[in-house]
């Protein structure tokens, strides 16, 4: 990069002055990631200090039967195939209920378009699951199950949304956004829930008073440029309704698992390579120069592998999700080691070790816990990248 473009963008980010969709692209295209992880780590810092927050959560997937067969998803399954499923509610309860332990608060539930199951079925669930955890934030559905949920049941996003919020539902999910420009989106996803009826839900939950996730699935088939843009409406968005807590970019994986049934689901991994731990890292960083208007940036650990997640704090995140035990939606495609579960003290040691002070919070980001962070008195103890 001109080093008088580069002195102007840092100009730009420690005056506040917001950057435009050209700085954007002209980030991606600088190879000097320290330099980016730098100016990124200032963003964080002025608004988060040295603190990385995190939360114990748990997934629940109550189905994963699904209308969709979007091209980069190996968790859908079509009826009757033979690892397809449904809980009745009473299945998840007892599910949910073994997943308590540990002071759990949290609840992420995502679910496949399920073509039979009525409409009732859903708040009755949420209705079920809080009665059994009332302690518990349900964090629930996806902008595109919200449609698909106008479509079945009759009703409009907004009595859907009220009925949910009357059941229990404290925060929809950030899914279904993957990449929001159509030159992409019409090679990926399989669903018709796109950015005008995504951003009219969450605009909608926004002004019931729901604080919501936003994320970006990046890595696949998209460029750069599709990147700047998906943050950039998300940006505009939020200037509009302030509703968006965090952003999580989330790396697509390929399908290395369920291939063993003889299935690639995974239709782009044929024409794809996965996004390398630079380029995350480049990733966060940009995104948290350009979204200047969302408090948080989230790197989800499963979808990263754990030494990235460590890396990102130092790019921008300050956000590292929290301690899940089961992912199915990806993390049946990464073949990279990464664990299936990270306790509470798993992630101490993890915020720890990259130099941070951990804060436990809830789904409100409402601080639960404030912990010690790396001892200063040892000589070996990381810090933070210095400002």
């Amino acid at each position: 990069m001109d080093v008088g473009l580069k002195r102007e963008l840092e100009e730009k980010v420690r005056s506040g002055e917001r950057l435009t969709r050209e700085d954007g692209i002209a980030l991606y295209e600088s190879d000097d990631l320290a330099w980016l992880g730098g100016l990124a780590h200032e963003v964080r810092t002025r608004k988060n200090g040295d603190v990385v927050h995190f939360n114990v959560n748990r997934h629940l997937n109550m189905t994963n039967v699904c209308t969709a067969s979007c091209a980069y998803c190996s968790f859908q399954r079509k009826p009757g195939e033979k690892d397809a499923y449904t809980m009745r509610i009473e299945e998840a309860v007892k599910l949910a209920k073994a997943m308590e332990s540990e002071n759990l608060t949290e609840l992420h539930i995502v679910n496949g378009l399920h073509p039979n199951l009525p409409w009732r079925y859903y708040p009755r669930s949420l209705r079920e699951l809080k009665a059994a955890l009332p302690h518990v934030s349900l964090k629930a559905f996806t902008a595109t199950e919200i449609h698909h949920f106008e479509t079945i049941s009759g009703l409009s996003a907004s009595e859907i949304l009220d009925e949910l919020i009357d059941a229990g539902l404290e925060s929809l999910t950030g899914g279904g956004a993957e990449i929001f420009d159509w030159e992409v989106r019409q090679h990926i996803v399989d669903h018709r829930t796109h950015w005008e009826d995504w951003s009219r839900i969450h605009r909608l939950a926004h002004e019931k008073g729901l604080k919501t996730p936003c994320t970006m699935l990046y890595g696949h088939i998209e460029e750069p440029r599709h990147r700047v843009d998906h943050v950039l409406r998300l940006r505009e968005l939020q200037d509009e309704t302030g509703g968006f807590q965090v952003f999580i970019p989330l790396r697509y994986q390929h399908d290395f698992v369920d291939m063993k049934d003889g299935k690639i689901r995974n239709r782009l991994q044929a024409r794809t390579t996965m996004a390398t731990p630079a380029e995350a890292l480049k990733t966060f960083a940009v995104s948290r120069l350009l979204f200047d208007n969302v408090p948080h940036v989230k790197v989800f650990w499963v979808m990263h592998g754990v030494q990235t997640a460590q890396l990102a704090l130092q790019h921008g995140a300050d956000d590292m999700d929290g301690s899940v035990v089961e992912y199915k939606i990806t993390h049946d495609a990464d073949n990279y080691g990464t664990p299936n579960k990270l306790t509470r003290d798993d992630l101490l040691d993890l915020i720890r070790d990259a130099g941070f002070r951990p804060v436990e919070r809830n789904t409100r980001y409402e601080i639960i816990r404030e912990f010690d962070g790396p001892d200063p008195a040892r000589r070996e103890t990381p810090q933070p990248m210095r400002l």
